[in-house]
């Protein structure tokens, strides 16, 4: 056994317990008891233990300096296992155990604050979140930016210098765009009336089908917040379902449906490897809005929907396939992220930056964060909030300490924007095959080029290599101004 041996022994255990704490957060989310929130905190503070005793033990420092694979593979294997150890090292096993502690907690009261619209109850464990968090982010910051140090963790090599300057770039076109549609005298049909729940699931287990998910190695459940967990032979996804608006339960589904695609389509030798999950959430979040927006909401595939829903639910007021596409991707203004269409959608995404980052930086207090919310939600979409759970307590994100993780869903608009124009451009015939409901074309494509690389190479260098150009923001402005025009007759 050589020293890169016994650190891929280690690390495949670590990976192991990583896997089982996943599952104890998807079974939080799903299946638990309500009364046992606050025995599962416990038990995952106890796995955190484990696990940040294992990142940091002092092993992994000899076994690197000992490691020097000759392979592509293994020098992304250290290069990986190094950065996880690097960062670490630097966080107190204390803070690491208790932020899982208090997040577990914290999204049993957020769910409870949302379903009542509480912020009051919600704010006291909110604000120890925060403290929290930004204890974590001065360890790993070592007097950097605390923000930056926390989206590394979900898009590594990216700052909040980087996500500034790139949305300025995009928020006028979007505006813009979004302006126009809404002045549009030709305005989509709105979709009206009830679809049972029962039937809403067959169709998103269809669709999931449809989309190439592997249902030996899955399971679809509800969720308050839709999400995918895992990684390697097991990954679970789950969605929501309100009787009026069925568009939530099946673009849900087909949105976690990419994440979960990207994950078991990874190279299976990377199992249990740091290299055996998404490289970033920014290409995670690429997977899943492709997957949802590119080919679920394109004309091509909402003609084949189109005929499912009626096969499914009998005349449901729409009329015609091309009327449906209409419906599908109609503007409005809304409250809600997970609902937002795709102009707006963003917009979304670069308010929560700008909040965020001035809570971690300290220039926004906890109490004050609803009223600026509210005000800046204003200024942005021009509607005023009419309740919290439409405003600060629709996401579950910062319940479970998720800060730096919003700016990868824009991230991952613009990579699936590159995404896409490459795909088009390598299946000339893709219109064809999606109109039969047949995604195998476009799943098989970024299956190849992106998803089975895993963590082999950098965010940024496994969209490039996919495109064949590195990534800017604008093929999706371009796609989205030429969609959009089209429907709207702009």
């Amino acid at each position: 056994m050589t020293a890169y041996d016994d650190l891929m022994a280690f690390q495949r255990q670590t990976e192991a317990l990583a896997q089982v704490a996943g599952r104890l957060g998807w079974d939080q989310e799903t299946m638990m008891p309500r009364g046992a929130a606050e025995q599962r905190s416990e038990e995952l503070a106890a796995m955190e233990g484990v696990l940040h005793a294992r990142r940091t033990d002092p092993r992994i420092a000899d076994w690197l300096a000992a490691s020097d694979p000759a392979d592509p593979v293994g020098r992304a294997q250290v290069r990986l296992i190094r950065r996880s150890y690097d960062r670490a090292v630097k966080v107190p096993a204390r803070l690491a155990e208790e932020i899982a502690r208090v997040t577990s907690v914290a999204q049993g009261i957020w769910a409870g604050a949302r379903a009542a619209d509480d912020v009051a109850a919600f704010l006291p464990v909110l604000t120890e979140v925060i403290g929290l968090r930004r204890e974590e982010a001065a360890c790993l910051a070592r007097g950097g930016d605390p923000y930056d140090a926390l989206i590394d963790d979900y898009e590594p090599g990216m700052t909040a210098v980087d996500i500034g300057a790139l949305f300025d770039r995009m928020r006028p076109r979007l505006v813009a765009l979004r302006a126009a549609v809404l002045a549009s005298p030709h305005q989509p049909q709105p979709l009206e009336g009830h679809f049972g729940t029962e039937a809403q699931l067959r169709l998103a287990r269809d669709l999931a089908t449809a989309f190439g998910y592997n249902w030996d190695n899955g399971r679809l459940d509800l969720a308050v917040h839709p999400f995918s967990s895992g990684s390697g032979a097991d990954v679970r996804i789950t969605t929501r379902v309100v009787e009026t608006d069925p568009f939530n339960c099946l673009y849900s589904t087909i949105h976690e449906v990419g994440h979960a695609c990207y994950e078991l389509g990874i190279d299976p030798d990377y199992a249990l490897t740091p290299l055996g999950s998404g490289v970033s959430m920014g290409v995670h979040e690429s997977q899943s809005r492709i997957y949802e927006n590119q080919l679920g909401r394109g004309r091509a595939f909402t003609g084949w929907l189109h005929g499912q829903m009626r096969d499914r639910f009998g005349d449901f007021g729409i009329a015609s396939p091309d009327a449906f596409h209409g419906t599908v991707n109609r503007v409005r203004p809304g409250y809600i992220r997970t609902e937002a269409d795709e102009v707006q959608y963003n917009l979304h995404i670069m308010m929560r930056f700008d909040l965020e980052r001035a809570l971690m930086r300290g220039d926004l207090a906890p109490r004050d964060l609803e009223a600026a919310w509210n005000d800046r939600f204003l200024a942005d979409f021009g509607v005023a909030v009419d309740r919290p759970s439409h405003g600060m307590l629709q996401d579950v994100h910062w319940s479970v300490g998720l800060f730096g993780y919003f700016p990868t869903y824009a991230l991952g608009n613009i990579y699936a924007g590159c995404l896409y124009q490459a795909l088009r451009a390598a299946v000339p015939d893709l219109d064809a095959q999606l109109a039969q409901g047949d995604t195998s074309g476009a799943t098989g494509w970024l299956r190849e080029n992106l998803q089975r690389h895993g963590g082999l190479y950098a965010p940024r260098e496994v969209v490039t290599r996919a495109c064949g150009f590195a990534p800017t923001e604008g093929p999706l402005l371009d796609y989205l101004e030429a969609k959009f025009g089209e429907i709207y007759r702009l």
